[in-house]
């Protein structure tokens, strides 16, 4: 029983209240999902961290290196622009689709995310694995975004393609959470971000007219 003198609250402010509560329990729910998924990826980082690997420090440091700026892409679409047809198409999709996920991972998602990088230090880092530290933030991973976006785009044309350059793509994620650089949430939403960007580039490329 409401107290005498209370305001009624018609059906109207009972929905507003009972709305308020559910986006407050679903906010809550999502500060948590967050927070669990942050220390898991956390975990993972100090986990690889710790991982001896004397023979690969080097190999995934000079791949890491090599993948700035996207640098491996541009070779691979440099040698198949020399091949006229597919391969020539496949160079220009590709070279598209990096373009594509360069701008949305460095315009967009680290914009907008604004996530730290990782303390290298804390994390226990073996110094052999470091390459310079990017300024940026650290989400999403722009080198993955290019990598998978490239594999995407150049397997829209020459689908052979498809095994070793999206075999290269992982390879440059793994080495920039190998090296310390990234967390491997990172990693995984930049080749999420870097397949549909390849994708979109695919599809505008089959819809342009004259194709």
């Amino acid at each position: 029983m409401e107290p005498p003198g209370a305001p009624r609250v018609g059906p109207d402010g009972e929905e507003r209240r009972y709305a308020v509560k559910a986006l407050t329990r679903w906010v809550l729910a999502g500060q948590r999902v967050v927070a669990d998924l942050s220390a898991v990826d956390e975990a993972v980082y100090v986990a690889v961290a710790a991982t001896p690997t004397p023979t690969l420090d080097l190999r995934l440091r000079q791949l890491s290196t090599a993948a700035n700026h996207s640098k491996i892409s541009i070779a691979v679409a440099c040698g198949l622009a020399l091949v006229p047809g597919r391969s020539r198409r496949a160079a220009v999709v590709g070279l598209a689709s990096v373009a594509t996920a360069s701008a949305a991972a460095n315009l967009l998602g680290k914009s907008l995310a604004r996530r730290h990088r990782p303390d290298r230090v804390a994390g226990k880092v073996p110094e052999a694995r470091f390459v310079p530290m990017p300024e940026s933030a650290s989400f999403p991973s722009g080198h993955t975004a290019s990598a998978f976006a490239f594999a995407t785009g150049v397997a829209s044309q020459l689908p052979w393609a498809a095994a070793p350059l999206g075999l290269l793509a992982a390879s440059v994620g793994y080495s920039r959470v190998h090296t310390g650089v990234h967390y491997p949430g990172d990693v995984i939403a930049g080749a999420l971000l870097g397949t549909v960007a390849g994708s979109l580039a695919a599809g505008v490329d089959e819809w342009w007219p004259g194709h």
